[in-house]
């Protein structure tokens, strides 16, 4: 009788502090400076792949990101800075890009154009700002596929221009993650 006493009042203490230890995370994300997007908020406590499967406007890329195999890298330490295409940016892409770069045997290109969208290192929307004002009007990253991006302002937004002279604007700013920074962007750019 004792024996089960003991067990129910173990039991008892680990639901107690289960339980505490569930409110003590969710006082957390609730105490997070979050950004909305794609109808979901951003917790800066979560990395790029926990919070980007959660936006409606990024099912296209995350499901780009899958098949590409670029979970894991993406939930690396980093920092990383990704320019993140809405799935209207990808709608904008020539009639069936999508479905091509998702066939297994475009991997390699589908890995390069993603990795195309991210620039080691965390670059705020102040930093880029400021890079492109240091630069007389122009800023350009090394993107980790190798490539280029050239930053630029519109007025009082950041315009990116890829290697084909293609254009896209960053429509969200400084989503950060626990390992470096998402900006949403409303166009695919593209490598050489």
């Amino acid at each position: 009788m004792k024996s089960k006493l003991i067990k129910a009042a173990l039991f008892s203490l680990a639901i107690m502090a289960g339980t505490t230890s569930i409110f003590a995370q969710d006082k957390m994300m609730k105490d997070e400076k979050t950004v909305m997007v794609g109808g979901a908020a951003m917790y800066p406590s979560k990395n790029i792949v926990e919070n980007a499967v959660n936006s409606k406007d990024h099912t296209t890329l995350v499901a780009a990101v899958k098949a590409a195999d670029l979970v894991e890298t993406l939930q690396s330490d980093g920092p990383f800075t990704v320019f993140a295409p809405t799935n209207e940016a990808f709608e904008k892409l020539p009639k069936g890009t999508v479905e091509t770069l998702l066939m297994p045997e475009n991997k390699k290109t589908l890995q390069a154009v993603l990795t195309y969208h991210v620039v080691a290192g965390k670059h705020s929307a102040a930093d880029i700002m400021n890079d492109i004002k240091k630069g007389n009007g122009k800023a350009t990253y090394k993107t980790v596929s190798g490539g280029t991006l050239t930053a630029m302002m519109k007025g009082k937004k950041v315009i990116l221009m890829d290697e084909k002279g293609g254009m896209a604007t960053v429509t969200i700013a400084d989503v950060n993650q626990s390992n470096g920074v998402i900006h949403v962007i409303d166009g695919v750019v593209l490598p050489k």
